[in-house]
């Protein structure tokens, strides 16, 4: 397991990061289109969803990043939009009335919780490539820090409920690395970026506390369906949305940040 996590990690990290700088931002549209689906497509399946409702829920999911790439609008429109036509679907072509309020919801909520976070990456994307790989890196170096950190030497649970094997030391982990990408990223790559030492810390420091809350949500979902991953597409990783499920609370929160101290438009 573990040797598959680093050959996959080191096939994937090289082309992503060609793939981010030196295609246009329409290409990245595709990319997280691409994510979006096939993420939107195991929460479904994990949550048992009609096959309808299933699919509906993936076009919609599209469209609302399609619509954010393109008119460079806001979210709400997006989800009221997608909350209007899933009802009708589960109202006129599904002829029962029991479930429709948990498929209605179920169906909107990965829209909302897939999609729509993804879409705050297209807002970054617009301000240039160096925000993406500043938040991947930043994410992946979250990640990795609490993994190894919580298996080394991790005792005490943080959340067992939710998530069994993620400890206190590897949360510590997470925002460790948070702040060290931020440090290596910003100081070996990306000079560019408008960030001072003060910020690019305290950004990384964010993105590391923020990225422990994604991870702790999707566990929380997969606990309540009963399952260990959301899919064997990757391996040794899981599913697509075990890999961005701390990515799709991190972008907000940086796109967020940005916005308040005027960085990004």
């Amino acid at each position: 397991m573990h040797l598959k996590r680093l050959i996959v990690a080191a096939i994937i990290l090289p082309l992503l990061y060609f793939y981010i700088t030196e295609l246009s931002a329409a290409y990245f549209l595709f990319l997280l289109i691409t994510v979006s689906a096939i993420a939107q497509y195991e929460f479904y399946s994990m949550c048992n969803v009609r096959p309808l409702l299933k699919y509906s829920g993936i076009i919609l999911g599209m469209l609302t990043i399609s619509g954010i790439y393109f008119s460079k609008a806001g979210l709400t429109d997006s989800f009221i939009i997608s909350f209007i036509i899933i009802a009708c679907i589960r109202l006129f072509l599904i002829h029962e009335p029991a479930s429709s309020l948990k498929d209605t919801a179920t169906t909107l909520i990965a829209v909302v919780y897939i999609s729509g976070l993804l879409s705050y990456q297209v807002f970054l994307r617009a301000n240039g490539a160096s925000w993406i790989i500043f938040l991947y890196g930043c994410v992946w170096a979250s990640d990795s820090f609490a993994y190894y950190i919580g298996k080394g030497i991790g005792k005490r649970k943080l959340y067992e409920k939710m998530s069994p094997n993620k400890t206190i030391a590897g949360a510590f982990g997470s925002v460790a690395g948070g702040a060290a990408g931020a440090v290596i990223l910003k100081t070996m790559l990306l000079n560019e970026m408008p960030l001072d030492f003060t910020k690019t810390i305290l950004f990384g420091i964010i993105i590391g506390a923020v990225a422990i809350i994604g991870d702790l949500v999707e566990s929380m979902f997969k606990r309540d369906v009963g399952v260990k991953d959301s899919s064997g597409i990757l391996p040794g990783h899981g599913g697509m949305l075990d890999k961005i499920d701390s990515m799709l609370f991190a972008g907000p929160a940086l796109y967020w940040c940005c916005t308040i101290l005027g960085l990004v438009h």
